[in-house]
């Protein structure tokens, strides 16, 4: 039988509920026998020390009674943990790949969103990625959250019930700006989810088959350029009003002359479109003086159509 996303979230609230108040009561119990312990055997009224036996039963007691409420407690949460790892049959699938400090979606057409757009009342299978460090993919609204581990493919399921918007965190701290990595679940109908994912793969090749004279090509590859810089998780490091983040800021850098270390030596280069494509593939051959290599490599990630939208892109960012 297919299992019910209702179920989790009952295991879940059932699972907290058992600890809170197994954990209230010891909680109250070891208080109180504190105090009482305390003013029965305060110095005043037992000035001399005297050697107190061991107790069979209470000691018993005290081993038998934790190791029942550990075992009731792993009970239940072992309910939930089956449950969350069974994502039912046919259900959606979408890779969700992490890096600093951004979430890219990816559906089995090539669509790329910043965002996780899903349909209503569709269970969703997210499949787990990481490009760099140790993240999470936690989202509050649908009581999910799972690790996702560099060099291994992790995965959750969950299935909204409500069309809005939810927020996605990441929960393991992954470095500087780790608090800014954010990003939605944003809950539709079917068919404005089925209008939204048909209506185009975020590639340059929309441009197929298209008769463009070189200015309409030029404001096509600038458009896909700005998108992808979103989706690809470039405004997570770089602005493009002149502030400086954890990158250089796009605004003014095409054609501006930078100072970079590269192999250990300081020189001068020119920000061309062959050292922004370096700069993709290979961010850390020719680091920004002042900044440090955090970026990691697209290569094998992003493709030649890409990159030459996002330099497009840039080119207008003066």
């Amino acid at each position: 039988m297919p299992t019910s996303f209702s179920n989790i979230i009952e295991a879940v609230n059932t699972t907290f509920l058992v600890i809170t108040v197994i954990s209230v009561v010891l909680l109250v119990l070891i208080t109180a026998l504190m105090v009482a312990f305390v003013i029965k055997y305060r110095r005043k009224r037992h000035p001399r020390a005297s050697q107190i036996e061991g107790n069979a039963l209470l000691e018993m007691a005290w081993t038998v009674i934790p190791t029942i409420l550990v075992l009731g407690m792993f009970y239940y949460g072992w309910i939930g943990y089956k449950l969350m790892r069974s994502p039912p049959p046919g259900s959606m699938e979408v890779t969700a790949i992490a890096q600093m400090w951004s979430w890219q979606f990816r559906y089995p057409n090539g669509k790329q969103s910043a965002e996780l757009y899903v349909p209503v009342d569709q269970p969703v299978k997210v499949n787990l990625e990481s490009r760099d460090v140790l993240h999470s993919f936690y989202v509050p609204a649908f009581k999910v959250k799972q690790d996702v581990v560099p060099g291994r493919t992790n995965f959750l399921w969950f299935q909204p019930e409500n069309v809005g918007e939810f927020d996605i965190f990441c929960a393991e701290y992954c470095g500087q700006r780790h608090s800014y990595m954010l990003s939605k679940v944003v809950v539709v109908a079917q068919n404005e989810f089925d209008e939204w994912v048909e209506a185009g793969v975020e590639a340059v090749a929309e441009t197929a088959g298209e008769e463009l004279d070189e200015s309409e090509l030029v404001v096509r590859l600038q458009r896909v350029g700005k998108r992808l810089s979103q989706v690809k998780g470039c405004n997570a490091c770089h602005t493009i009003d002149g502030t400086a983040l954890v990158g250089p800021t796009y605004k003014g850098l095409f054609g501006k002359t930078e100072t970079v270390v590269t192999d250990g030596e300081t020189r001068q280069v020119v920000v061309d479109e062959e050292y922004i494509r370096r700069s993709i593939l290979y961010p850390n051959a020719d680091i920004v003086e002042g900044y440090q290599a955090l970026m990691p490599s697209q290569d094998g990630i992003i493709t030649d159509e890409e990159i030459t939208a996002i330099i497009e892109y840039l080119k207008t960012l003066q």
